[in-house]
């Protein structure tokens, strides 16, 4: 059986000791753009509606404006929607991971190598 290495960068920034953003959160932002909610996001990302809701609220503290913002059910349903703020953590996170994996392609390449396929 051959085996591709794949390479993943896991940045994360840190405020107070405590993951501010990483990606976790930048996946968890992007299934809520996708789904319209938290709960869906949940849902898709086979996580508890309790860990989501917690993500989302500790990175909207961490940030100076919240990346969601939520309103009640009703006849509507509610939901949640990324603001201007949430969009940006998104852009520029993928942003940071793209120009960092073109950057240490040369080293990303021979480090490949090495590992038995």
């Amino acid at each position: 059986m051959t085996h591709t290495p794949q390479v993943q960068f896991r940045m994360r920034i840190y405020r107070d000791g405590t993951i501010a953003i990483g990606p976790g959160r930048i996946t968890l932002l992007e299934a809520i753009d996708r789904t319209g909610s938290i709960s869906a996001a949940a849902r898709h990302l086979k996580m508890s509606y309790r860990r989501a809701w917690l993500l989302v609220n500790d990175t909207n503290n961490a940030l100076k404006q919240p990346a969601v913002t939520s309103s009640e059910g009703g006849a509507s349903g509610g939901g949640s929607r990324l603001t201007e703020t949430g969009q940006a953590l998104i852009r520029h996170y993928r942003n940071i991971e793209a120009i960092a994996a073109r950057s240490a392609q040369p080293d990303i390449d021979a480090l490949t190598a090495l590992i038995a396929r």
